[in-house]
């Protein structure tokens, strides 16, 4: 049992949301808005994101390159580029979804007043800390990154150094 408020923990009876989850960010409807509070769930939710994003761009451009040369033999070119994006997926979206949990777990911390009145230390405490919560939002941008770093890295950029 602690002695003061405690922001990590998510709030009482929260179950996690079911995949997607998302609503419309500008202005929500009250009771609309879902969030993330546990390191599972952020982590799932990256995950799942960056798995369709990656899926998408890698049938796209196994699709594209199959139409470029289309044979028997270049049949399997799409199913190829699903696998292998899929596993790149796995890795990114399991390690940006790992980091983002710990970040936003290492940002939730207890903090103790010294003041008898159960209003002034909401106050302070909310002055302080915040109220942590991540919208189901944030994976989805951070699968989105994911991809558009996979597609700036495989143009050759050469500099003039």
């Amino acid at each position: 049992m602690t002695n003061g408020p405690s922001l990590s923990n998510p709030p009482l009876g929260y179950t996690a949301p079911p995949f997607p989850s998302l609503y419309w960010p500008i202005k929500p409807l009250p009771g609309t808005s879902v969030y993330l509070y546990e390191t599972d769930d952020i982590w799932r939710f990256t995950l799942y994101w960056s798995l369709i994003l990656f899926a998408g761009f890698h049938l796209a451009s196994g699709i594209y390159a199959f139409c470029m040369m289309p044979s028997k033999m270049s049949l399997g070119i799409p199913i190829v580029f699903a696998i292998v994006g899929g596993m790149q997926a796995t890795m990114a979206g399991s390690l940006v979804g790992v980091i983002i949990g710990a970040v936003f777990k290492a940002g939730t911390f207890q903090l103790i007043f010294k003041t008898k009145n159960a209003r002034e230390r909401s106050r302070l405490t909310s002055l302080f800390l915040g109220h942590f919560r991540m919208s189901t939002w944030i994976p989805l941008v951070w699968g989105t990154i994911n991809v558009l770093v996979l597609v700036l890295s495989s143009f050759s950029l050469q500099g003039g150094l």
